[in-house]
């Protein structure tokens, strides 16, 4: 059986980690060199590098900044934020990055994730979901940084990336976004079932029993969190060990 996976994100903004709640009221989370470097000491499963204003700002990723995470690292690192070409994966993938991300640019340019992952193989092509549920009760896509609502539904516009050649699905809800009430189960297990790739849930972890549910009742393959380990609420080896008392199955 495949163990599920453990994920700190690094949201960065002007070069520092720094995390919000529903997409808003972002404070500073400390140096992202730093944390990367404990958290793949402190047995994270993988790493995951959001630069969260590329695409509003119009500008790439910063791989200078990459480039000195994944030298701190020994563990499968990924990369997103104004991604929109080849040659953009290219020059991440230079600076250690293994996987990337894709999230606006992909919706945008329906021909992106297809590219990618003939380029670089589905393996290496992750597309990020910032979701949100309606009043209507469905969940909708939103773009640049939760703030473009689409008409899409979310379940679709999975099913389709997963048809392009994205590898990997990294769901955010932004209803659960920061608030640490627990994950997004529904959505989360809609996608898990009915994709044959793996799913990362991310947003609302707030406690370990939290990332038990999402996996056990959720379906998820990976939860990914970001304030609840850097401000050190919760450590990645307590987590583990809570998740090995339960059942799930996970790599110590």
């Amino acid at each position: 059986m495949l163990t599920k996976r453990i994920i700190p994100c690094l949201d960065i903004k002007d070069g520092r980690t720094v995390k919000g709640v529903n997409f808003e009221n972002i404070r500073d989370a400390g140096d992202p060199v730093e944390l990367g470097g404990l958290y793949a000491a402190a047995g994270a499963d993988e790493l995951v590098f959001l630069d969260i204003t590329a695409t509003v700002e119009k500008r790439k990723t910063l791989s200078d900044l990459v480039k000195r995470i994944s030298h701190k690292i020994n563990i499968p690192f990924t990369v997103g934020g104004g991604i929109s070409s080849v040659e953009d994966v290219h020059v991440l993938l230079e600076n250690g990055a293994d996987k990337i991300s894709v999230n606006t640019s992909a919706y945008k340019n329906r021909g992106l994730i297809t590219q990618l992952a003939k380029e670089f193989g589905s393996q290496c092509v992750v597309l990020a979901i910032d979701t949100k549920m309606e009043e209507d009760g469905n969940w909708y896509v939103y773009l640049n940084g939760g703030r473009v609502k689409t008409t899409t539904l979310c379940k679709d516009w999975a099913r389709q990336g997963v048809e392009m050649g994205a590898g990997e699905i990294l769901l955010t809800s932004m209803n659960n976004d920061g608030t640490k009430k627990g994950f997004a189960i529904d959505i989360t297990r809609q996608l898990a079932i009915a994709l044959p790739v793996p799913v990362i849930a991310s947003g609302g972890g707030g406690s370990m029993d939290h990332f038990a549910q999402v996996f056990s009742e959720g379906k998820a393959d990976a939860a990914l969190a970001a304030s609840i380990f850097h401000f050190k609420e919760i450590g990645i080896p307590e987590l583990k060990q809570y998740l090995f008392t339960k059942d799930i199955p996970i790599r110590l």
